[in-house]
């Protein structure tokens, strides 16, 4: 059976696409060329199913949820905050897994934040 080798991109609509792309550039540090290829660290990726009627990713509408590892949560969304993203103030921690914290787009598209432990 041929298999999948990785995530191979992630493409969001949005009413201000030059706009969108340049948050994720100034607030998150996602270093995309003008194509969008972006060299992530390396490292995991999860891919995981929810249940329809889960509220995880925040609005109902919103049927996918991008996760971002980062080196420090902490540093992250406060780094995140002193540029006036709405960062939630919640953060959880899985035993083994790692910490999570949450940010949203302008566009309001929810996005989780991951230190793996």
């Amino acid at each position: 059976m041929e298999r999948v080798l990785g995530l191979g991109g992630y493409f969001l609509r949005a009413n201000d696409a030059v706009a969108l792309g340049a948050w994720y550039r100034d607030y998150l540090g996602l270093d995309a060329d003008d194509n969008g290829v972006w060299q992530p660290e390396p490292g995991v990726t999860v891919f995981a199913t929810f249940e329809s009627d889960t509220d995880y990713f925040g609005s109902p509408s919103q049927q996918t949820m991008l996760n971002f590892r980062v080196r420090d949560l902490d540093a992250m969304l406060t780094q995140l905050r002193a540029k006036g993203a709405n960062v939630t103030e919640e953060t959880q921690e899985m035993d083994g897994v790692g910490r999570f914290g949450w940010v949203t787009d302008p566009e309001g598209n929810r996005i989780e934040l991951w230190q793996p432990s």
